[in-house]
């Protein structure tokens, strides 16, 4: 990729645009992240907990693992979510 500086202004506006992007991406799945898990594992563990799996509730499970899990696909859908914006704003490697 030629890196001159003959692209000038319009150049510096894409990166801050795909900046901005960047923090609504991560934004955006802080907050799913944030509601599983808080939500699941401290606010709506009583109603996840009628819910049996095994011996355990529900709410114990997503408090032990469910936020491992939303974790692990929130970094699936960052990196995918990403490389369609990398492409959009022409920043690919």
């Amino acid at each position: 990729m030629n890196h001159s500086n003959t692209d000038g202004p319009a150049r510096t506006k894409d990166l801050a645009g795909y900046w901005r992007s960047n923090l609504w991406v991560v934004g955006i799945l802080l907050a799913i992240w944030f509601a599983v898990g808080f939500g699941c594992s401290i606010f709506f563990i009583e109603p996840l907990n009628s819910i049996r799996v095994g011996k355990i509730g529900l709410g114990f499970w997503f408090a032990q693992q469910g936020s491992i899990f939303v974790f692990v696909l929130l970094v699936l859908a960052y990196a995918l979510w990403m490389d369609r914006l990398d492409r959009k704003y022409e920043v690919e490697e």
